[in-house]
């Protein structure tokens, strides 16, 4: 972690790991404007081990998709420049990265890609896919973000969903707010106590007004999941 006095305790609370707070404090820093901030997590989350470089690297992609192309451009400035200066410091060479193989970018039928899109889009959000019917959802949605995106590797479907929660917590945009976040909870891939965690830990970099926003919309949606569980399965922990 960055020695904050003031968020320096949120780090340190149990119910969620280290790792998983980085990429909910990279999403909230790489959002900002600030340089420096954004170099220092990059630099930290590396230098812990916390996060592997390749890992930091696909984080910038989805953090593209969700915050914005710019702010990626910045952040993948931010996870290169700091990966040298961290082989540097320990005597290490950094290599030439190498071409990455074509067969990465996924299917390149692309009936077979807006299918397996759809499937994700379900198997993510947890509600039917969208209508094929706008440049927005056919190849944006479906072809990319969930015809590729969600299902590359290098990242996980939890780390995808901390980094999502907090972008769309980031942007303010009520409809992807209320969606991934009651996903996010409804799949259990972050379970009630844990939701609540990335929420302080959002809080404590984006801001509390915007962190009471997806407390609310947690808070509101695991009232609708509970209610539709069995009693002894509601618990929520």
């Amino acid at each position: 972690m960055v020695a904050d006095p003031v968020v320096g305790p949120v780090w340190e609370r149990p119910g969620l790991s280290r790792r998983d707070r980085r990429f909910v404090t990279l999403t909230c820093v790489c959002a900002l404007e600030s340089v420096d901030l954004m170099n220092q997590h990059m630099y930290a989350a590396l230098a812990s081990g916390d996060i592997t470089y390749e890992e930091l690297l696909e984080f910038v992609l989805h953090f593209a998709v969700y915050c914005g192309w710019p702010r990626a451009s910045e952040a993948e400035g931010a996870a290169r420049n700091e990966w040298v200066r961290l082989a540097e410091e320990r005597g290490e060479e950094v290599p030439p990265r190498p071409e990455l193989p074509t067969e990465s970018l996924g299917p390149t039928d692309h009936d077979v890609r807006l299918d397996e899109g759809e499937k994700c889009f379900v198997d993510v959000n947890l509600l039917p896919a969208p209508p094929r019917d706008s440049p927005y959802f056919q190849a944006g949605i479906l072809a990319f973000v969930f015809g590729h995106l969600w299902q590359r590797p290098n990242l996980g479907r939890r780390e995808r969903r901390l980094i999502t929660v907090a972008a769309v917590g980031v942007s303010g945009a009520l409809g992807p707010i209320y969606s991934h976040v009651g996903s996010a909870l409804e799949s259990g891939d972050i379970s009630r106590s844990e939701m609540n965690e990335v929420i302080l830990q959002f809080s404590a970099y984006s801001g509390f007004p915007k962190g009471r926003v997806l407390q609310t919309a947690a808070d509101q949606s695991w009232q609708r999941i509970a209610a539709a569980m069995p009693t002894a399965n509601a618990k929520g922990v």
